[in-house]
């Protein structure tokens, strides 16, 4: 049962849903993958107007709130990107470290949970088989098609699980 008196949740995806991560993807593309710089260049992500307008806009009705599969070591660098490009406040889950479950998993696990006592009321992500999945469950998607997609982060968030 869900708790009509709080605001209900719009939750957005990071990686290539309000941080464009081309400039990283050349650490995914070599053998083996560098996850380490992949994820240390990414405090230096353009954020993606489309995707960062959307959460503005969505903050006058919702709570917003971050999921994203990168591991929770990057929280500190993930939660300043977010205040430096002007983003709502709002709650960020994480991927554990050392957790490999593809994303569409580990996201539609955090969402069924949030779900239990709030209204969903959209999940905005890049990652068509978590669209996929999340819209099989029930939930609202809006599809982050702005950024130009890449076959190795993909791989990574699918078959990795890595991000």
């Amino acid at each position: 049962m869900t708790d009509s008196s709080r605001r209900p949740l719009a939750v957005f995806d990071l990686d290539n849903t309000l941080a464009d991560t081309a400039h990283r993807q050349r650490f995914l593309e070599r053998k083996p993958r560098d996850w380490d710089a992949f994820f240390a260049a990414a405090p230096q992500d353009p954020p993606l107007v489309e995707g960062i307008a959307l959460a503005v806009e969505s903050a006058r009705e919702c709570e917003v709130v971050y999921l994203t599969g990168r591991p929770e070591r990057c929280r500190r660098d993930t939660r300043d990107w977010l205040d430096r490009h002007g983003l709502p406040e709002g709650r960020v889950y994480m991927r554990r470290d050392g957790d490999r479950r593809p994303a569409r998993r580990t996201k539609l696990e955090i969402l069924r949970r949030l779900g239990k006592d709030r209204e969903v009321r959209v999940l905005v992500d890049d990652d068509e088989l978590v669209c996929d999945d999340a819209e099989a469950a029930g939930f609202t998607v809006i599809r982050a098609r702005w950024a130009e997609p890449s076959a190795a982060l993909r791989v990574a968030q699918e078959r990795e699980g890595r991000t």
